[in-house]
Order: C-alpha cells, then sequence, then structure tokens
C-alpha cells in the first residue's frame, strides 16, 4: 500500500504565479504538476479570473476537474463546462461601495465581472485592463456595468497605487464587500465574506481532501486567505510584501518555474 500523500491538493493560482507572462506555463511545470498526478495529488486552479476567461487556460493544463474563479465566488466544472456553485454581488451595494469610495478618493475608474459561465467582462470609459491579452466590452456610461449579475467589481485610479486605493476602500466600504488586490492595477471589490479560501475550501470538500492536505502557490495579497487555509503557503519570489510576510516558503519567480522547482522536490 502506498504511503499517503503529504500534500494531496496542490492548490495554484495562474497570474504571476503558475502562468508565465505571456500567458503560457512552461514545459517544466506541465511535467511537475503531471508527475504530482501520477502520485495521487489533485490540481486546482484557484483564480481571480472569472470562469470564462480560464477554460483556454484549462485546456492548455489538461484540466477537466474543478476550477475556482472569481476570487472564490466561482465553483467551475471544465469538463461540464459549468459553474457548480457562485456568488453576486449586489448591484445596488456595488454602487453604493463605489459612491463611498470616490467620496474619499475622487473619481475611479471601474469595470465589472458578470456572473454566469459566459458572463462578460465590461469596463467603463477610462478603465483600462491590467492584461490586455483578456476580452472586454466597453461601455459608455457606468450604469450600463449593472445591467446584469455581476460576481465583482474592479477598480483603478488615475494616482493612487494599488495599496494606496485597496487601504481607502477597506475603509470606505466596510462590511459592503470584500476589497483585494489580485494584481499590478488589480483592486477589486467582492461579495462580503468571499475570498479565494471560502472557493477551495468548497471544493476540497466535493474532493473529500481536508486543508491539512493543501499546499497553496500564490503572489499577491488575495492569495492570504488561500495560505491561511492551506498546510503550507508557498510565494513566488517577486511576491507581494504582504504575502510573503505569511508564507511558509519562497520559491522561484513564475518566469522561473517557482512552482516546479517546489513540485520537483516533493514529487521526486
Amino acid at each position: 500500500m502506498p504511503a499517503p500523500l503529504a500534500y494531496a491538493l496542490i492548490a495554484t493560482d495562474l497570474d504571476g504565479t503558475l502562468l508565465r507572462g505571456d500567458d503560457t506555463v512552461s514545459e517544466r511545470s506541465l511535467a511537475a504538476l503531471a508527475r504530482a498526478a501520477a502520485a495521487g495529488a489533485r490540481h486546482l486552479v484557484v483564480t481571480g479570473r472569472p470562469a470564462p476567461r480560464v477554460r483556454t487556460l484549462l485546456k492548455a493544463l489538461g484540466s477537466t476537474g474543478l476550477a475556482v474563479c472569481g476570487q472564490g465566488a466561482q465553483l467551475y466544472d471544465a469538463a461540464a463546462d459549468r459553474l457548480l456553485w457562485s456568488v453576486t454581488l449586489d448591484t445596488e451595494t456595488a454602487e453604493t461601495a463605489l459612491g463611498k469610495i470616490e467620496a474619499e478618493v475622487g473619481e475611479v475608474y471601474a469595470a465589472v465581472d458578470q456572473d454566469g459561465a459566459d458572463g462578460l467582462t465590461l469596463i467603463e470609459p477610462g478603465y483600462r485592463m491590467p492584461h490586455p491579452t483578456l476580452p472586454a466590452s466597453r461601455v459608455e456610461r457606468r450604469e450600463e456595468l449593472w445591467q446584469a449579475p455581476i460576481s465583482k467589481v474592479l477598480l483603478r485610479h488615475p494616482v493612487l497605487s494599488d495599496d494606496e486605493l485597496a487601504e481607502v476602500a477597506r475603509g470606505a466600504v466596510g462590511s459592503l464587500a470584500t476589497v483585494t488586490m489580485s494584481g499590478p492595477g488589480t483592486v477589486e471589490l467582492q461579495p462580503c465574506g468571499i475570498t479565494k479560501a471560502t472557493g477551495l475550501a468548497l471544493a476540497a470538500e466535493r474532493l473529500r481532501l481536508g486543508r491539512h492536505s493543501a499546499l497553496a502557490f500564490g503572489d499577491m495579497p488575495n492569495d492570504i486567505p488561500m495560505f491561511q487555509w492551506a498546510a503550507r503557503g508557498v510565494a513566488m519570489a517577486d511576491a507581494h510584501h504582504e504575502l510573503k510576510a505569511v508564507a511558509d516558503e519562497v520559491t522561484l519567480s513564475n518566469e522561473d518555474d517557482g512552482v516546479a522547482v517546489v513540485l520537483e522536490r516533493l514529487f521526486p
């Protein structure tokens, strides 16, 4: 009988972690994930990207299982191409939260990810997508952002840094929404209480795996709840300082196959 795996669940963020800057996964990383799978471990993508923006990436990974999307607000079944679970951010609440933030810092530029396996990303005038490769539809007025249920709001400020905007937003919105930062130029409002840990815990329950066997990889503050939930958290070399402060280990950067380096050690 084989010995039990130390880490039966491998949770990886995408941008800045498993993905390289060109939105691809290296052959070395693919081989390391395949080696872990052969040993019996399950790989879960846990990303801030909404479900419609991960289909192609999951195919590249050969993943036909579950994926946690939308900062934990969506649990996506790649094989069935459908959402098993989703939580939306009330649009009136989102409007109120935006108003409170703008009362503190002046005008911000906003975008939304619509709910659903085929939801669109809508951007208002002035908002610039942090990932130019991700498709988005421009609207003329902010009111058009609320035309369908949404999973989250994305914010940018013309002057403030991401850290500064996130700090002000947390103080301004209080319990109206969860504020997180998931990458350069990406401060987000999501349903209150929803984090990557929420979705990861739900996925792990469906897979009948516990947090004691979970290994998590990430690079930004939105990965902090996932690190706190998992047994071990590994930050990338160029990760945000807040994530490094709670990480158990720091590996190489995403461009240097930092995920693969750790998996090769754990699954020789």
